[in-house]
């Protein structure tokens, strides 16, 4: 077998994981683990970048996300989780990289400019969230990341890290020698597909509260499922309804794993002869038993002094490699070494 290819991903810790994140992206990290070098990154820096006033939650959510993870089936045997804050050389290497990317260059990058707008930063934009992109890219970088899986909306700043790495290894000359510092990493479009919130809205999200939480209990699921929004023609039970982008089927056909129930409600739904209260309860079903064992997990990891430790020996791991990176970083840049003789 040759060697594994080393994968990049992450978590922004402001809150718990929820649905939306195990369908978009979790799922695949679990694929991901046996046949990639997984590195999974718990992005605290970057989360501070538009929570920068509210730092306790952040620190409060670490260990959480890191706990998510594990409860949907990530091995921490295989995978490497490390802490963004705790590799010092990320920030080093931002700063270096900083040197190679213009302000014009980042406002042309399509992200920055949508989330920019969706945070309301337009007359009080953060350096830190506009330059973000940039430290992305030393966040892959620094442990040589090959492969990253992100969503269609994400790709610019994976072909960011790629233009910055092409310039570095341009600029700094070890292209030249023997192989350059830093491969060009590839994106990998995530086969996971976008969950809806359940108000309908295109996105699930924390700050919109249309979510269902991975940790959620039976009756929090059932109220979740209770409020969600459905076909709004429809008032009452014996109107024909439209299934397509109706939110409860289309979670039914995430999470039910019964393929005839699920087309009989379809049917029954169409031809107006099942009420929204029947094809809740049975998606509320359906949801639960999807949780359930991922739930037992949860309890099996959720120990401070174990994650503290899986996070902690993923750290060291992490901060080896990124010193490594950055003693090549340093001998290209030809900086003075105060340590020789």
């Amino acid at each position: 077998m040759g060697k594994r290819k080393r994968i990049l991903t992450g978590d922004r810790p402001t809150g718990n994981l929820h649905l939306g994140h195990y369908v978009g992206s979790i799922k695949n990290r679990v694929e991901f683990q046996d046949s990639y070098d997984e590195y999974v990154m718990i992005a605290d820096i970057q989360a501070l970048t538009d929570n920068f006033d509210h730092p306790e939650k952040v620190r409060e959510n670490t260990l959480q996300v890191l706990l998510d993870n594990l409860a949907c089936g990530l091995d921490p045997d295989k995978v490497t989780f490390f802490l963004q804050s705790a590799i010092p050389e990320i920030a080093e290497l931002t700063v270096f990289f900083a040197n190679l990317v213009t302000v014009a260059r980042l406002e042309r990058n399509p992200t920055v400019k949508d989330e920019i707008q969706q945070r309301g930063f337009v007359k009080s934009l953060p350096l830190g969230f506009f330059m973000y992109p940039v430290s992305q890219a030393a966040d892959i970088l620094i442990v040589k990341g090959e492969v990253v899986p992100v969503g269609e909306d994400q790709v610019p700043h994976v072909e960011q890290t790629r233009e910055i790495a092409r310039k570095f290894n341009s600029i700094y000359g070890r292209a030249k020698l023997d192989k350059p510092i830093f491969s060009l990493p590839e994106a990998r479009i995530g086969t996971g597909a976008r969950l809806v919130g359940t108000d309908g809205q295109a996105k699930m999200s924390k700050s919109l509260g249309n979510v269902i939480f991975l940790k959620d209990d039976p009756d929090t699921v059932k109220k979740r499922v209770a409020s969600m929004y459905t076909d709004p023609k429809r008032i009452h039970p014996t109107d024909p309804g439209t299934v397509e982008g109706n939110p409860v089927f289309i979670y039914h056909d995430f999470f039910n794993p019964d393929a005839n129930e699920v087309n009989d409600l379809k049917d029954r739904y169409r031809q107006g002869k099942v009420g929204d209260v029947e094809v809740k309860d049975k998606l509320t079903a359906a949801i639960n038993q999807f949780l359930e064992p991922i739930q037992a997990r949860r309890k099996e990891f959720d120990d401070p002094d174990r994650l503290h430790e899986i996070l902690a020996t993923g750290t060291r791991k992490a901060k080896k490699m990124a010193e490594q990176t950055m003693a090549e970083v340093r001998a290209a840049l030809r900086l003075y070494d105060l340590t020789a003789s």
